[in-house]
């Protein structure tokens, strides 16, 4: 890699060398020996060769001289004012003029290498920032990789949960819709005099009417909150179907108007008394008749 960068800058300086020492030689034949020509062309190319590999050596040791630097560029000058000078004095100078810029082109040339020799890295270095960036981006990809797989996942949860929400909430829609269609049947069964006739005749009513002379109702069953129902004591004396129907009574007629037969058990058996439920139904439709 170092001998291509440095290429360009020693072919385009070899160039400039030879054509300041031609362009020399052809300027000063006609008015001084052509020897001499020649020492003055090789002493302004070897001047810019010398300072040249003494800013190499320089730049190989890790240093920098800004005096052989200057001298440098000053051969350089010198190189492009006699390619200037001579362009001017020939008759059809754009040709010369074309190629006058080649002595700073190279100094230029070496300039941009020892840059990038000062920049330049190790094998070694390079391998080790290669792993690095690669190691960075495979770590980026695993983890979008795994962003996108959580996305995934909680998207086909949401689904699902909301499939099951939407299953649950149409079934408790159809429960809904048929418990309101049998309390609605329940309802015009209970309100229906002629079917309030019918059952009155087969068994006893549930709830007798207050009204004197009326038609017994009947009690249909809470759709709702019940009230708990005590559970029966295991200890105590157990009464007598005529004292459970005077507990019943007393307790049925201690409200006006009398409690229904939820309230009366409640308080019942709230009050201590031990009866099961057959039997204190009974008692309750004895009372009651």
């Amino acid at each position: 890699m170092k001998a291509k960068t440095a290429f360009p800058a020693v072919v385009m300086t070899a160039v400039s060398m030879v054509l300041t020492l031609a362009v020399v030689v052809m300027w000063l034949r006609g008015s001084v020996p052509v020897p001499v020509a020649l020492t003055v062309g090789l002493g302004i190319d070897g001047g810019w060769l010398a300072t040249l590999a003494y800013e190499r050596r320089l730049a190989a040791q890790g240093d920098h001289s800004r005096v052989v630097t200057g001298a440098g560029w000053c051969f350089g000058a010198v190189a492009t004012g006699v390619l200037v000078a001579h362009a001017l004095t020939e008759p059809s100078p754009g040709a010369w003029l074309a190629v006058v810029w080649l002595p700073l082109a190279a100094k230029s040339m070496w300039l941009v290498h020892g840059l990038w020799e000062r920049t330049a890295l190790t094998p070694d270095a390079l391998d080790v920032i290669r792993d690095i960036q690669q190691e960075a981006r495979d770590e980026a990809a695993v983890a979008r990789a795994r962003l996108r797989a959580e996305a995934a996942t909680q998207e086909t949860r949401l689904t699902a949960v909301t499939e099951a929400g939407a299953r649950v909430a149409h079934v408790q829609a159809q429960t809904a819709e048929t418990l309101s269609e049998a309390w609605s049947t329940l309802e015009r069964t209970r309100a229906g005099e002629e079917t309030g006739r019918a059952l009155a005749s087969v068994t006893r009513p549930v709830t007798p009417d207050g009204t004197p002379g009326g038609t017994p109702r009947w009690e249909l069953p809470v759709w709702g909150p019940t009230d708990p129902v005590a559970p029966a004591l295991d200890t105590g004396p157990v009464l007598t179907d005529q004292a459970l129907d005077g507990l019943v009574d007393e307790i049925r007629h201690s409200q006006t108007p009398p409690l229904s037969y939820r309230e009366m058990a409640a308080r019942f058996r709230a009050a201590g008394h031990s009866a099961s439920e057959v039997r204190l139904r009974a008692a309750w439709k004895r009372v009651a008749a």
